[in-house]
């Protein structure tokens, strides 16, 4: 009776000691919280909707190891594998202590340090909490104390564990002009894998981020769901694997295909941040709340104004000279733009850069188009009023180029093997310090000599094949995630000395979209598809974790819709221009003129207001979005008819986010000259909008037609 008494007080004692340990993380709506289980182990006890009062967490349950190892008797894949230097290839992890502190009013940081007991290996779970956007950032620090190398096969950033009667995964899939393709899928038992291993241009058919939908189908406005996406500009991987009771574990990070890693005693590996948020408000909340985080936290100057812009290569290509160029200038001040932005072709001269298959890697100037150099061009635009950019592609080299001939270590390509070229080109070896260098030198020379630069669109059009490094010799494996934080490397002196320069991130299209490159760039390139038909889905699936700001929206002359329809879906996102100005009429370089004006006028709603997408383009053949103010004085909606048919008949399109006890004057804006809006100029109050709403399709239903409605309190 005595043995039992004290085996009993043991017990009590152990699970004192592990309430004791409970780690609550929390922001205005989530709560995560883990614990210590008897056995010393971190579990994950609770992650949901805000637990209010501190005792209830003690009421959850949930004891799954927060962070899986390999080796032990999990039979989950693991978050990290490694491999002592006995040969072991097992590790336990204990919990040995915590720390958590505010940063100051919305953030706080909390570490969570694990030992394993036998041998010298810590792991250090990280978190950055962001209260007001209910945002939770997490990441892994990985070292050892062991007399050799170890090595490193599997190391996640995070891993998150659910029970739930039914799973839906969003993923966003696509292609070159095909980006961010939404794809929804109940998930079954065993693993799901959303993964890249193409290292530099990583997103081509994959982008970095997904939905999880817990117990029904995903929805706009109900229902829990977790948004996920890794801040890495290389290989990913996220695992779903729903195991035998039904229960969910989620893992993110770097992919560790063909990238085992060798860790050096005392050496510190760390992954990327992997970002998530919950709601229970559906798929529109967690858009808000990244949307919300990225504008204050996640990319580069933010709450900056960001350049309206005319690019030449529509009506130039690479085919051009001074006097062209020149020309062009005065359809950007036509347009009353920001910035002209010179594109690809203006460089070399050995090998004239006169198409993508030469002189990539060659940076000079080429005079016999631009006898007088860029400094030129810079100043003759501000004759006319306007800035002027440059495309640049520094990490890449043609074959045909003098870089290429004297520089032949510097280029990534496997030996005793044929060339592998996509575009034309190959990618340098950025691993190496002195490829770091010339990269730098590339942007800073371009800088210097050119004083008064404004805008640099930073380009990569092709992704790792056939690939090896001279530099890095036997450490093979060690590329594909040495090749990302040397880009972060660069990338961190260019923003040393030009820590406001606007840049956009290209890489041939959507390659490269994600919040570890963000914070180095003022917004994306979305995809080299500008049919405003196709960039309505674009620019809806990247909507889901990236704000307006960010997406560079251009208007081409790609499709066969009206101007007007073009131009509306580009002031969705960052405004411009890729088009031949001299072309228009009088009244469409009236209408563009103002649209410039307009766009100006509600571009903060747009760019930093609450979305609420309406009507998704996946459900109907229109789409609907709305931005509005925080303080819900204003919004803005756009109206896209797409392909539409005669019997199509549409309901109501009822308003979100609106003040129900204000009243509203409703209008249309961006008109195109000589027309009238079927709108006219009415007030609705906001308990009207959002509960009866208002119909856009009064009259005949024309396919590829578009209103702007801007809502206004009164």
């Amino acid at each position: 009776m005595k043995r039992l008494l004290c085996i009993g007080l043991l017990l009590l004692s152990q699970y004192t000691w592990a309430q004791r340990q409970q780690i609550r993380l929390s922001t205005r709506n989530i709560s995560l919280v883990y614990n210590v289980n008897a056995q010393g182990r971190l579990v994950q006890q609770y992650f949901g909707q805000a637990l209010v009062s501190t005792g209830a967490d003690s009421a959850a349950k949930g004891g799954q190891e927060a962070y899986i190892t390999a080796g032990m008797e999990s039979l989950l894949d693991p978050a990290i594998r490694i491999v002592h230097n006995d040969g072991n290839p097992s590790l336990e992890l204990k919990y040995v202590s915590s720390r958590s502190d505010k940063k100051d009013n919305n953030v706080s940081t909390t570490d969570i340090i694990l030992k394993d007991p036998v041998y010298p290996v810590s792991v250090t779970l990280h978190f950055e909490t962001y209260f007001q956007e209910d945002i939770i950032k997490a990441w892994t620090e990985i070292k050892h104390t062991e007399k050799q190398p170890v090595q490193l096969t599997a190391y996640a950033s995070s891993m998150l564990h659910f029970n739930a009667p039914r799973y839906w995964l969003t993923q966003f899939h696509g292609d070159w002009a095909k980006e961010a393709t939404m794809v929804e899928e109940k998930l079954t038992k065993g693993n799901k894998i959303l993964d890249s291993k193409l290292g530099v241009r990583a997103n081509m058919y994959q982008s970095p981020m997904f939905l999880l939908s817990l117990n029904a189908a995903p929805d706009e406005n109900s229902g829990e769901v977790l948004a996920g996406t890794l801040a890495w500009t290389g290989n990913f991987r996220f695992g779903f694997e729903v195991d035998e009771k039904n229960a969910l574990h989620v893992s993110a990070g770097i992919n560790p295909y063909a990238s085992e890693y060798t860790l050096q005693p005392n050496e510190v590996f760390t992954t990327p941040a992997f970002l998530f948020t919950w709601s229970d408000h559906g798929k529109g909340q967690t858009s808000r709340n990244f949307q919300h985080w990225a504008v204050n936290y996640g990319i580069l100057d933010g709450h900056t104004p960001r350049l309206t812009l005319l690019n030449n290569w529509e009506a130039t290509g690479m085919h051009f000279d001074e006097t062209k160029l020149t020309s062009l200038f005065g359809g950007a001040a036509k347009l009353g733009v920001d910035l002209f932005l010179l594109d690809d072709g203006w460089f070399a001269n050995k090998y004239p850069r006169d198409g993508d298959n030469a002189g990539l890697g060659d940076w000079d100037t080429n005079k016999d188009k631009l006898p007088h150099g860029l400094g030129y061009l810079v100043k003759e635009a501000a004759k006319q009023g306007v800035k002027f950019g440059i495309w640049l592609e520094p990490e890449m080299v043609n074959p045909k180029s003098e870089l290429y001939t004297k520089h032949p270590d510097w280029i990534l390509r496997l030996p005793n093997r044929a060339e592998n070229y996509y575009r034309n080109q190959l990618v340098l070896d950025l691993v190496n310090p002195a490829v770091q260098d010339f990269v730098f030198d590339i942007v800073d020379k371009t800088m210097t000599d050119n004083p008064g630069i404004a805008y640099i669109k930073w380009d990569c059009n092709r992704m790792l094949t056939n690939t090896y490094s001279p530099y890095l010799k036997g450490k093979q494996s060690h590329l594909f995630i040495d090749y990302t934080r040397s880009l972060y490397k660069v990338l961190e002196r260019v923003r040393a000395k030009y820590p406001h320069l606007p840049i956009m991130l290209c890489s041939g299209g959507g390659g490269r979209t994600d919040y570890g490159a963000m914070k180095y760039f003022t917004e994306f390139w979305p995809s080299d598809n500008t049919d405003p038909l196709d960039r309505i889905y674009i620019q809806y699936g990247y909507s889901h974790f990236f704000p307006a700001n960010t997406m560079a929206a251009h208007i081409t002359n790609m499709g066969k819709q009206s101007l007007k329809f073009r131009t509306d879906v580009a002031m969705m996102g960052k405004l411009g221009y890729d088009i031949k100005v001299d072309d228009f009429t009088p009244q469409e370089l009236q209408f563009s003129h103002e649209a410039v004006t307009t766009y100006n006028r509600v571009r903060d709603i747009v760019w930093y207001g609450d979305l609420y997408r309406l009507v998704s383009p996946y459900n109907q053949p229109r789409a609907v979005f709305q931005y509005t103010s925080t303080d819900k004085q204003k919004a803005v909606v756009f109206h896209y008819l797409m392909n539409t048919r005669r019997v199509d008949v549409f309901p109501l399109v009822k308003l979100q986010g609106l003040d129900p006890k204000k009243n509203y004057r409703v209008s249309e804006i961006n008109l195109f000259p000589g027309t009238k809006s079927a709108f006219g100029n009415q007030v609705y109050s906001g308990d009207f909008l959002m509960n009866v709403g208002i119909t856009f399709t009064s009259g005949k239903i024309k396919p590829l037609t578009s209103n702007v409605l801007e809502v206004v309190a009164e």
